[in-house]
Parts: structure tokens; C-alpha cells; sequence
């Protein structure tokens, strides 16, 4: 088995995406925060990325599926303009 660096960077997809669980789980950060949505989606987007190199159809639709829902709450966290 060859480690390479997309590999990497999928393993710190996976990290960051973990992290961000057990921080919530550990009430060290909201999930209505900028920075709870930001390290979801480029923990995804780093899964994805690792994907395209080593595709896996079952792991490339939850981390799609994780990324957009994750850029939702990013989008929810800036205020809608008034008209």
C-alpha cells in the first residue's frame, strides 16, 4: 500500500471533521458558529479531494452531501439584506 499526499490531505479532511464533532459533543463550540460550518466543509471538500484520486462512490456521496449542507449553515451565517 503507497501513502500518498491525496491521502493526506483526505486524513485531514477526516480530522478536521471529527474534530469539529467532538468539540460540539464537548460544548467547546456552537453549531450556529461560522467556525463549525467552515471546518465541516473543508474537511469534506479534503475527503473529496483525496477521492478523485482514489473514488469510492458510497464515501463521495456523504462527503458531498456533508460539504453542502455544511455551505448552507456558512450561508445562513451572513445576515439576508433588507430591501
Amino acid at each position: 500500500m503507497y501513502y500518498e499526499w491525496y491521502d493526506f490531505i483526505g486524513n485531514v479532511g477526516v480530522f478536521l471533521i471529527l474534530t469539529t464533532y467532538l468539540l460540539l459533543q464537548l460544548d467547546k463550540i456552537d453549531n450556529k458558529t461560522m467556525a463549525y460550518s467552515l471546518l465541516n466543509a473543508v474537511g469534506a471538500g479534503a475527503i473529496l479531494l483525496s477521492l478523485a484520486f482514489k473514488f469510492n462512490l458510497s464515501a463521495f456521496i456523504i462527503e458531498l452531501f456533508w460539504l453542502l449542507i455544511s455551505l448552507i449553515g456558512v450561508i445562513k451565517y451572513f445576515p439576508k439584506k433588507e430591501k
